[in-house]
């Protein structure tokens, strides 16, 4: 992957569309993960207003200590780039306190899990309008087109997705050439949502250059017969989540009318 070119090609189409659509800036929300970190760093090269939100929720010390860090390294390079903290674990925890407890299943705890995600959202959304600014999502390739490891209208909820069809293996090829901090390339990938120490690839089962592998072999056409051992078990994590996702993935379906019912 030629780094620079990529570099040059999403900053361009970053400034060409948010001049296109008329407004003023961006808003991102930085992790202390290595997506928001790249994607937060290629909006701050465009020259337009950068708004960085850290938006912790029980979060981890050394979760908050990369993102903070990260933007304020930003902060250093780029006049355009500003920096707002909320802190959201007291909304979450009025959030808990308001909802009814049908059960104490693992479905709740997900529920919770996305709900979070959600809060995020609403956020980034609250700054996108006081700034007339564009939110701009970290998702990867596989992440948002190959199993779905996304929560819909909470990190999915975006304007733009700049970094969508890179995989994390571009990513971090994409994240040193942009210097990048050495302890958010280091930090193993996570969603931060669970309040404890689990990983995308905990709760994945696989890791990211073996999604990358099964993706690119289901998008050959492969089926599950094709593999045996641990390519086989891969492959089927990789399926089975790409199908179950598929309504993160395709346009909301819309119920049509037929036109003699109307008249």
């Amino acid at each position: 992957m030629d780094v620079q070119k990529v570099e040059a090609h999403i900053v361009g189409w970053l400034k060409d569309y948010i001049q296109k659509s008329g407004t003023k800036g961006f808003v991102v929300g930085v992790s202390g993960g290595i997506d928001s970190a790249i994607t937060s760093a290629l909006v701050a090269r465009t020259g337009f207003p950068v708004l960085c939100v850290e938006m912790p929720i029980h979060q981890s010390p050394e979760q908050v200590n990369r993102a903070i860090s990260h933007i304020k390294d930003l902060e250093e390079k780029y006049f355009n780039v500003s920096f707002q903290s909320v802190n959201l674990t007291g909304v979450f925890d009025n959030f808990i306190k308001a909802m009814p407890v049908v059960n104490d299943s693992e479905q709740r705890n997900l529920s919770l899990v996305n709900s979070r995600a959600r809060l995020r959202m609403t956020t980034l959304y609250y700054f996108a309008g006081l700034y007339s600014y564009l939110v701009a999502g970290t998702g990867n390739k596989v992440e948002d087109f190959g199993v779905g490891f996304y929560t819909k209208y909470g990190d999915g909820g975006v304007d733009l997705s700049p970094i969508a069809d890179l995989t994390k293996t571009e990513v971090y090829k994409l994240a040193r050439h942009l210097g990048v901090r050495s302890d958010i390339l280091q930090a193993p990938p996570t969603d931060g949502l669970w309040g404890d120490d689990r990983t995308d690839e905990d709760q994945i089962g696989a890791s990211y250059p073996e999604l990358e592998w099964a993706m690119e072999k289901y998008t050959e056409g492969k089926v599950v017969g094709d593999f045996e051992g641990r390519k086989l078990e891969v492959f089927q994590i990789y399926s089975n989540l790409h199908r179950a996702n598929q309504h993160k993935m395709l346009p909301i379906p819309v119920c049509i009318i037929p036109p003699d019912y109307k008249n």
